[in-house]
This record gives C-alpha cells, structure tokens and sequence, in this order.
C-alpha cells in the first residue's frame, strides 16, 4: 500500500510504497477513506517531537470503511463506517494516560495511508451526518477539546468561557461544544477575520491579542470568565487573570506561545482559581464526544482537502497558509 512515510527527521515525508497491514486477533484493518492533519505532523518532520520512534507512517487522525476483523473481534464490523480513537494504550485510570501510552503516527500505525490496522477497540461508529473528511477531522482535535471541556473544566451551560487563540483545529472544536453546550463563548485571535468567523459559529465576541489592553475590552464585554481554554498560556494568562470569576478554571492543553507563563500567587489563592493540564482523552470519553457530535448534528470546520497524492503540499500548507479549520487529505 502507499503511506506518507518519513524515513527520518533528515528526510521530507513523502509518498511511498510500504507494506500492508495485517490485523492480529484483536485488530481490524481499516481502509482509510480521510485523514486529519495536525501541528504534530510539522514537529515530527522537523524532529522536534519528543520520543521520536522512526521511519513512521504519519497521522493520527483519520476514517473509513472497516476490511477485516481479527479472529477476537465482532466480525459485524467488517464493512461498517467508523472513525478511528488516535490514541494506544490508555491504560486502566481514566484520569490519565499511562506510561506506555501513545498515539497513532507514531509510535503507532499512521493515517495517511491507504489502510491501517489498529485494535478492533479504536472503531467507533462515524457519525452518520458526517462524510469522511468531517469525521477525520475530528479525532485529536476534538476529543482534547471534549476532555477539556467536559472532565477537566466541568463547563456548564449559561457559564462564559473564553477560548485563547481561535483558528486552530482543538480550539475551533472547543468552540462548537461549547457553544452546543450553552456556554456564553469569548475568543481570542492576531486576526480580526478569524474572530469574525468563530462569531459566525456562536461565539458571543472576541478581541484582537495584539492590541493594547485587550485583557480590559474583554473583561468590559464579557465580565468575569468562568472558564479559559487556553493552548498558549505564556501569551496571554499574565493579561487575562484579571478577567477571571472568583473560582474559575483555567484548562491548559497546549504551550505554544512557549513553555514558562508568569503567575501570581495572590492572582491564584485569592480568586480561588484552578489551573488545571490536559491532553488527548481516554476511549469513555471519545465515544461521549462522537455521540454529542451525532446528537448536535455539529460539523467541524474544514478548511481544505488535498489528495492522498498532495499529502506532503498538505503539510506545507498547514505550516505556511492555514488559518481556521482542518486541513484533510481525501485518501479515496
């Protein structure tokens, strides 16, 4: 079969020939229909993702049409729609992810390939309002978001939360939920165009980051912030604090404004704040999140298809020229 395939972090991802996947006993072998790109495919090629495991076939997300079923599996799956949990190995405490645990694309079996097998544990039904593409945008992204939300944050409806940085995949999903949710939903964003957009999909309002005290617009405008969901707290927790309700969670899953963000204590103990982490999500809690998507008919936000043959201008583009939404690779 063909995969975008990186030998090493010397060499660009490129399209090549590599052999077809068996499924063992308790595996079933997907033929892969769409494939989601993230930011982790950029670190991985650069060799800037740690515990790098090479040559790898990349992608984490993706959907498709199941081929075959192991011999311990429910060979009722064979021919069923489904749409892949990108993470292996959870572990048996839904808290957190165990020692072992890892994500397809590496270390585990990649996405942009043809067709993968992976445990028969990782299927779960595709939404049936969604076609390929929008389901294979909503693996990673999603479920952070979803966990985020939902068993970190504890949002509820009626509460403001604010999303720092819209545009990017997890963020423009947490925004869906949310606003489903019936959170009261702020943004934030470099692009005016861009929190134009997230109002167009229920955000209340948004402020431009790099304007001069866009922390005090936003807290005239919103008042005070139950929830933050933020994926570069360097950038933007020393302004915002301020901004914050007495008792309000701030969910950290990301740090790419940079690693170290300054806090004050009294900031903290005094609001009775929660600063909590998160990433990725356990199985439980992909498959609540595939079925409030189903029961909210929601509809991630696709930004361009390329095909499987594009699959490395994919890449580019997600660097160089993506905005808002998924980048997908349509694989057949």
């Amino acid at each position: 079969m063909r995969a975008l395939f990186l030998k090493d972090a010397e060499t660009a991802p490129a399209i090549q020939t590599v052999e077809d996947p068996a499924a063992g006993a308790a595996d079933a072998v997907v033929s892969l229909r769409a494939a989601g790109l993230n930011h982790r495919e950029l670190w991985i090629a650069k060799g800037q993702y740690p515990g790098m495991t090479l040559p790898a076939t990349l992608g984490a997300d993706g959907a498709g049409v199941v081929e075959t079923v192991g011999s311990d599996g429910d060979q009722a799956l064979s021919g069923q729609e489904v749409v892949l949990y990108p993470g292996l190995g959870w572990g048996d405490d839904l808290r957190f992810p165990s020692a072992g645990f890892g994500l397809l694309g590496m270390p585990g079996p990649g996405t942009i390939a043809e067709s993968i097998a992976v445990p028969a544990d990782n299927l779960f039904p595709k939404p049936t309002h969604l076609d390929f593409a929008q389901a294979a945008a909503l693996p990673l992204a999603g479920l952070t978001a979803w966990r985020g939300l939902t068993t970190k944050a504890g949002l509820r409806e009626g509460e403001a939360l604010l999303i720092t940085g819209i545009g990017g995949g997890v963020a423009m999903q947490a925004l869906d939920f949310a606003v489903a949710m019936g959170a009261r939903v702020w943004v934030t964003s470099s692009s005016q165009e861009t929190i134009d957009l997230a109002v167009q999909r229920g955000a209340q309002g948004g402020v431009v980051y790099t304007d001069e005290g866009w922390a005090k617009t936003l807290g005239k405008a919103a008042g005070p912030i139950d929830v933050v969901f933020d994926g570069a707290p360097a950038g933007g927790f020393p302004a915002y604090v301020r901004t914050l309700a007495m008792g309000a969670r701030v969910v950290v899953y990301g740090s790419t404004a940079g690693p170290v963000f300054k806090a004050s204590a009294p900031d903290i103990f005094l609001r009775n704040l929660s600063i909590i982490g998160t990433n990725v999500g356990n199985q439980k809690e992909f498959g609540e999140m595939l079925d409030f998507v189903g029961q909210h008919r929601l509809v991630p936000l696709v930004d361009r298809s390329f095909a499987f043959e594009e699959a490395a201008d994919a890449l580019r583009y997600l660097e160089e020229g993506h905005e808002a939404g998924k980048v997908i690779v349509a694989i057949a």
